[in-house]
């Protein structure tokens, strides 16, 4: 690879290690699994192909494992780069389609195995979980390839899936994702993945998963909260209060603790800040190192065109004395909106904690419904300080800084962790529950 190249691409170059880097923290890769490419045009305004060399570690990218290869080249049979390049190639030959990622995506896929012996079609994937809904949509393809690695079959079908989906599965194997740009890819595999880890607890709570994608099939609307905004990273890096040395660095404190802690998928989530007439707001709450997104300063008052999710925020604020909000889409809480106690045919309320820091911590962590009313939300928010919402993530607020606030959603998801193994164990969780739980 040639000097001058990198010195044109060097912006192109970091953003490979950062997604690298994330990928591999995220577990969405082994130390050298998957491949990453994008459609970049040089100095001189022709088209190329830029992909990781085949064998690299996608965790520790060197300049010397990005390749650069023509994009009207016919046959990629360099030997340096990815055995993919002709998947890649054609996906981003799609209109619309500037970046494609490949990634062991393991909770997504283990939730899509079966024993039916092949080949043979497998179903689609279906989220129950908002975010695997709303940005990839209510079925995501699957199909089983006899050669799963840069077949022919694998070069004619993935393109075509990826014209029609954000995101396809190759089954027993990992996804691949499109996008207009790298993060954005990156986004929807991590989506993807939460949206496997969501079934699949769910599956080990006894949830009746099939029951619940007939549920969201029949009427979405009333199945989730409402729909999180539409990516967009053409403001990631921006920051308006740039002078405020001290609560910047507990936002991207608290952001990489989001992510690294799986509190919420790459830059999904929102967290806030009160201040005098205005809010410190970060619209992707779960950053990585190297991959901000916007750090905005947002007018604490109204207005017309603010999101569901941004109003909420706001929200909280009018009418309560707290100083931070945090919101996370944590996998293990989603699925525990839904637990159903053994004999009983509704989801319970709460969840209570079974282990000695979470008991210690709250004595519930109550659970409401899709529909609910923000007043509704803030009221269990002043009296618990963390509220899941079946289908609609999880808030939590603070009195003082967003240390205090994240502490909330980390611990919550320890407990539905601690809930989740014992079920799965065969445990009785009411003989485990404290008593005063019960009465709340």
């Amino acid at each position: 690879m040639s000097t001058q190249k990198w010195q044109a691409g060097g912006d192109l170059l970091r953003l490979f290690q950062a997604v690298g880097r994330a990928s591999l923290l995220y577990d969405i890769q082994d130390s050298h699994s998957g491949n990453m490419a994008v459609r970049w045009t040089d100095e001189h305004g022709e088209d190329q192909i830029v992909i990781t060399a085949t064998g690299s570690q996608k965790g520790d990218l060197t300049a010397s494992q990005i390749c650069f290869l023509s994009a009207t080249e016919t046959d990629y049979g360099y030997y340096k780069a990815s055995s993919e390049t002709d998947i890649h190639a054609r996906i981003l030959s799609l209109p619309g389609v500037r970046a494609s990622m490949h990634a062991h995506v393991k909770e997504l896929i283990t939730a899509t195995l079966d024993d039916v012996p092949k080949p043979a079609q497998p179903p689609d994937f279906r989220p129950v979980d908002p975010l695997g809904y709303h940005h990839l949509g209510p079925a995501i393809p699957v199909d089983w390839f006899a050669v799963p690695s840069g077949s022919p079959e694998m070069t004619r079908t993935l393109p075509e899936r990826l014209a029609a989906h954000p995101l396809t599965i190759i089954f027993g194997h990992g996804a691949m994702a499109g996008g207009r740009t790298l993060k954005e890819t990156f986004f929807r595999l991590c989506v993807a993945n939460s949206a496997g880890a969501v079934v699949r607890h769910m599956q080990k709570l006894g949830v009746d998963v099939e029951a619940l994608r007939a549920t969201i099939r029949d009427d979405p609307l009333r199945s989730f909260s409402y729909a999180p905004p539409p990516f967009e990273d053409a403001e990631d890096g921006r920051c308006d209060f740039p002078d405020e040395e001290e609560i910047l660095a507990e936002f991207l404190k608290a952001g990489h603790r989001i992510f690294e802690s799986r509190l919420s998928p790459f830059h999904t989530g929102t967290m806030s800040v009160r201040g005098v007439d205005a809010m410190l707001y970060a619209p992707k709450a779960s950053m990585p190192r190297d991959l901000r997104g916007p750090l905005l300063k947002v007018p604490l008052g109204i207005l017309p065109d603010d999101h569901r999710e941004v109003r909420i925020h706001k929200d909280i604020y009018a009418a309560s004395d707290f100083q931070t909000v945090m919101h996370c889409h944590i996998p293990e809480a989603e699925a525990s909106a839904y637990f159903t106690y053994p004999g009983e045919s509704e989801p319970a309320d709460r969840v209570i904690p079974v282990d000695a820091e979470g008991t210690f911590l709250y004595l519930v962590i109550p659970v409401i419904r899709p529909g609910f009313e923000t007043g509704e939300l803030i009221r269990l928010l002043q009296d618990y300080k963390v509220v899941i919402v079946r289908g609609g993530g999880v808030w939590a607020v603070g009195g003082q800084s967003l240390s205090e606030v994240l502490h909330h959603p980390s611990s919550l998801r320890e407990i539905c962790l601690y809930r989740i193994g014992a079920f799965e164990r065969g445990l009785d969780l009411r003989k485990m529950e404290p008593r005063k739980a019960r009465r709340w």
